[in-house]
């Protein structure tokens, strides 16, 4: 296990698991657009969940590598339909971010 493979997976958790607890935390800047998109309230837990899940696998993998990829295929994923999602509601100024969360998540896939 390099130290590249370290910081960016360690990166990718971080990331993910902010944006999970930015969602429970219903901070403004993570919600707003969500309402924007058109995504249900009921659904923003759940999306919540399967962030801080996503990075939690992402930990869990540095000892069992196994789930570190299911989490960070799991993640890439979760941010390939948020900029489906975010493409949809014509928000072409906002596509960025997903692809931001995202890109440490394909990196870590790269570098195992």
């Amino acid at each position: 296990m390099s130290v590249t493979y370290v910081v960016i997976t360690s990166l990718a958790a971080f990331m993910a698991g902010f944006s999970g607890a930015s969602i429970f935390f219903r901070a403004g800047f993570v919600v707003d657009p969500l309402v924007e998109y058109g995504v249900p309230r009921a659904w923003w837990n759940w999306l919540g969940v399967a962030k801080v899940a996503g990075a939690a696998g992402l930990v869990a993998g540095f000892f069992l590598p196994v789930i570190g990829v299911l989490a960070a295929v799991g993640l890439v994923l979760y941010f390939a339909g948020a900029a489906i999602t975010v493409l949809r509601a014509r928000s072409f100024g906002h596509v960025q971010w997903p692809l931001i969360y995202m890109a440490p998540a394909v990196a870590s896939l790269f570098l195992l």
